[in-house]
């Protein structure tokens, strides 16, 4: 009989062999896609000329994928292995990035190509992200969740730190095409580590009737979720957030290089205060949740992320008042968002049952990924006509309204899990 190595009731997550090399392997990719984040918009503008609306069509070929593949994506993860999905995903998306700096190598390099391979690591990123969202669960106790996730959202704070600061140093030495290469390392190095994991997995999740059918199979879990008033408002929040977020983020780089006139280098270092930022968040959450509760801290902290990014708008003047101000914003922005995304995910996680994990998680996937492709375009559009600026501030004010959903909710009660 093969032995369990699952987290033992009272045992940390660090504390387990298991859970750490895909904490390390998670920390190196996280390292490793700040990278390319960062590196593929700069490519297009710096290298190949952009404008809005061709930063809007790589937001849209980084969304468009989890519309067509998202339920699919549940439904598969729920009824297979997760840990291959996690390897297949690294493997698959180093090749694929790899594609851009030899293009560029051999002076090949189009936006075509840049849309192809942000569209494909997106679809390959969905499979991953709840695979891996799903995945953590079969590693640690529910009890332990908290802490995991915590753990995690401190390795991405630190990606967050080192990944802009590395990725501005990389564009400036090697330039965007080439510091991505960098990326796919990192993503090789991240399918090593998960594949020398050794927890067994459920192998065989219970099938009824509702779950045999495929239709009915990929709409379960957003019936699960209509149907728990807890998850419903998260879901709500989170489609807000990615709707004006993503108005954001299209134009975010074109900005700061463009109107504020920042070098990549500088701009790497406005992006590292977030990573500061959501390290400090880390630290702080658990606190915040004995002290406040967990409605309040879930929803103070959406409240206080949205009036972070107003600090992104009023940016301008001299290019230290400008650079303060996008420090500013990405600090507080990470620093109250990482704390949100930590407890709203815990929560998410401790409310579905494991065989049910993945098409929840799908359907987070779907409905924040359509809203997010919507905003995309908007973000596009709406900064060719009436300007980056305007855009902006429309997109912040759609934020300070994310919060709505919870207040209306049970979640504002919630003292705990």
């Amino acid at each position: 009989m093969q032995k369990k190595r699952h987290l033992q009731q009272g045992q940390q997550p660090w504390q387990h062999n298991d859970f750490r090399k895909l904490w390390l392997g998670q920390a190196i990719s996280e390292v490793g896609s700040r990278i390319s984040r960062e590196g593929i918009p700069l490519t297009a503008v710096m290298i190949l000329g952009a404008g809005p609306l061709s930063m809007a069509w790589l937001r849209v070929a980084a969304t468009a994928p989890v519309l067509l593949l998202g339920l699919v994506a549940g439904v598969l993860i729920d009824r297979l292995r997760r840990r291959p999905f996690l390897i297949a995903a690294d493997i698959l998306r180093a090749l694929l990035l790899l594609t851009i700096p030899a293009a560029a190598l051999f002076s090949l390099l189009h936006l075509w190509l840049l849309l192809v391979v942000t569209g494909c690591t997106s679809a390959l990123a969905l499979f991953f992200e709840v695979a891996y969202q799903s995945y953590v669960p079969s590693l640690v106790t529910r009890e332990a969740l908290p802490d995991a996730n915590s753990k995690l959202g401190f390795s991405a704070s630190v990606a967050e730190v080192l990944g802009p600061s590395v990725t501005g140093g990389l564009v400036q030495v090697f330039t965007a095409p080439f510091a991505i290469a960098f990326d796919a390392l990192s993503y090789l190095i991240s399918a090593l580590l998960v594949w020398q994991i050794r927890t067994p997995e459920i192998q065989q999740r219970q099938m009824t009737p509702e779950t045999t059918h495929w239709l009915r199979n990929m709409t379960h879990g957003l019936r699960v979720i209509i149907r728990d008033p807890y998850l419903a408002a998260l879901l709500a929040t989170e489609a807000m957030l990615a709707l004006f977020g993503s108005m954001i983020g299209p134009l975010y780089t074109l900005f700061a290089i463009r109107t504020l006139g920042l070098s990549p280098a500088l701009f790497g270092v406005t992006v590292t205060m977030g990573g500061i930022g959501a390290l400090a968040g880390v630290a702080v959450s658990a606190r915040l949740i004995r002290r406040f509760g967990l409605g309040v801290t879930l929803i103070g902290s959406l409240q206080a992320f949205a009036l972070a990014t107003l600090l992104i708008p009023l940016a301008g003047g001299p290019l230290w008042r400008a650079v303060a101000c996008l420090m500013g914003a990405q600090f507080f922005g990470d620093f109250t968002g990482v704390i949100y995304e930590v407890h709203g995910l815990t929560l998410r996680q401790m409310r579905v049952s494991d065989d049910m994990l993945g098409r929840v998680n799908a359907g987070f996937q779907l409905t924040t990924a359509t809203l997010a492709l919507i905003g995309g375009l908007l973000g596009g559009l709406s900064g060719e006509w009436f300007g980056i600026r305007p855009t902006l501030v429309i997109a912040v004010c759609g934020l300070c309204g994310s919060a709505v959903w919870m207040l209306a909710s049970p979640i504002r009660r919630l003292r705990s899990y």
